[in-house]
C-alpha cells in the first residue's frame, strides 16, 4: 500500500474543491491546463508530487494566482 503524504492530500482535496465549486468534470479541468487527466486523477487523490510548472497550469485553468490557489488551511 502507497503512503501518501499529507500535503499532497491536503492540496488534492484542494483542487477536487475548487473544481466542483468551477463545475468543471476532472477531464475539462486537465484540458484546462494542458494536464493528462489520468495525472490530474492522482493529483486529487495525493498521490503525486506536481511541479510548480503543473501547480501553475492548474491555477492559470481556475483563473487564480499562486497565493490564491493556496489559500487554504
Amino acid at each position: 500500500m502507497m503512503v501518501k503524504n499529507p500535503e499532497n492530500v491536503r492540496f488534492g482535496q484542494r483542487i477536487a474543491e475548487l473544481r466542483k465549486n468551477a463545475q468543471f468534470s476532472q477531464e475539462t479541468l486537465a484540458l484546462k491546463s494542458g494536464i493528462n487527466r489520468t495525472y490530474m486523477g492522482a493529483i486529487e487523490r495525493g498521490e503525486k508530487t506536481p511541479s510548480l510548472l503543473i501547480i501553475n497550469k492548474i491555477a492559470q485553468a481556475f483563473g487564480l494566482t499562486l497565493k490564491q490557489l493556496f489559500d487554504y488551511e
